[in-house]
């Protein structure tokens, strides 16, 4: 439990990080905001994520798995338009290069904070 907490949190501070970066494009109110967007992505790439996999799997074999950074910048653009408050600047654009970001970001992250869980 204290593991998702954190897992939790630490996107939670991704997202506010890459909303820091001007060249994305990405708006993010608060913390509050950020922690429900959290949520918000990660309940969709439980849910959607897979669904969209098994429809798109020739072309993510076609395209030797780069597919995947399409499907998660649509994962990324429906967590903006489903949060208000979390928007994208540059649509699509800002929707693949965050969830880029967020991908490198969070890792980064998740290793510094995995000593403490």
């Amino acid at each position: 439990m204290t593991g998702l907490i954190l897992t939790w949190l630490v996107t939670a501070v991704s997202f506010l990080i890459i909303s820091k970066l001007p060249f994305l494009g990405i708006e993010i109110d608060d913390f509050g905001i950020a922690a429900i967007t959290a949520v918000v992505f990660g309940i969709l790439n439980a849910i959607l994520l897979p669904i969209l996999t098994f429809f798109t799997l020739p072309v993510i074999i076609l395209t030797i798995g780069l597919f995947f950074f399409i499907l998660n910048a649509i994962i990324f653009a429906l967590a903006a338009a489903i949060v208000p408050g979390f928007r994208l600047r540059y649509g699509f654009w800002s929707a693949l290069l965050g969830s880029i970001t967020l991908t490198i970001i969070n890792s980064i992250l998740l290793r510094l904070v995995a000593p403490i869980a």
